[in-house]
C-alpha cells in the first residue's frame, strides 16, 4: 500500500528534507562568509610608525606619548567598555603584563569609547598597563592593522624592531598570548 498524497498546502516529507539540506548548506556559507569578513587582512605598512607618533589622553584626561613604547616589544589591545569579551579578558592581560614588563614587555589599551566611560571603567577595574582614549578614530587605526570589520577586541603584538608579529581577533587566549609575548621578550 503506498503512502497516502501530501495534504494540499503541506509539504511532502522530501520536500522538508531537501529544504533542511538547502537551510543548512545556506548557514554553513553564511558563517563562512560572516568569519572570513572579521579575519584579519594585510596591515598597512605604516600601522606601527602611526600607532608610535600619536599622543592619545590616558583614562585620566593626561597625554600620553606613545613613542615611548619605540623598541619595546608591544601588545596593543583595541578594547571598548561596552565590549564583554573586552572588559573580561583585561584582568588577564594585566596580569600578563606585570609579568612581562620587567622583560620590557610594553603593553597599551586603546579604547575605542568616550574619555569619560574610559575613565569611569578605569577608576573601577584598573589595571597595570595604560589605557588611552582614541574614540572612533581607534577604529580607523585597528584597521590600519589589518581589522576591515573593527571588531572588538582586537589585539596585536609587535616587536622590537616596529613590525607586527602577531593579530589576534576575538578574546585572546592568554596561554597563546603568552607564548607569542614571551618569545618577542625574549
Amino acid at each position: 500500500m503506498s503512502a497516502p498524497p501530501p495534504s494540499p498546502g503541506r509539504p511532502s516529507r522530501r520536500a522538508w528534507l531537501a529544504g533542511g539540506g538547502l537551510a543548512a548548506v545556506a548557514a554553513g556559507l553564511g558563517a563562512w562568509v560572516g568569519w572570513r569578513r572579521l579575519e584579519p587582512v594585510a596591515a598597512a605598512d605604516d600601522a606601527v610608525t602611526l600607532l608610535l607618533s600619536q599622543s592619545l589622553p590616558d583614562a585620566a584626561g593626561q597625554p600620553l606619548a606613545l613613542a615611548r613604547f619605540t623598541g619595546r616589544p608591544l601588545v596593543v589591545n583595541f578594547w571598548a567598555t561596552w565590549c564583554p569579551p573586552c572588559v573580561e579578558e583585561m584582568p588577564e592581560l594585566s596580569a600578563l603584563h606585570a609579568e612581562l614588563a620587567p622583560k620590557g614587555l610594553g603593553m597599551i589599551g586603546i579604547g575605542i569609547d568616550s574619555a569619560a566611560k574610559i575613565a569611569d571603567f578605569s577608576a573601577k577595574n584598573p589595571v597595570s598597563y595604560p589605557l588611552v582614549v582614541a574614540g572612533m578614530g581607534g577604529s580607523e587605526l585597528a584597521r590600519r592593522f589589518g581589522n576591515p570589520s573593527g571588531a572588538l577586541p582586537f589585539t596585536v603584538l609587535v616587536n622590537r624592531e616596529g613590525q607586527i608579529a602577531h593579530r589576534l581577533l576575538g578574546r585572546v587566549d592568554i596561554g597563546r598570548l603568552k607564548s607569542m609575548a614571551d618569545a618577542l621578550t625574549g
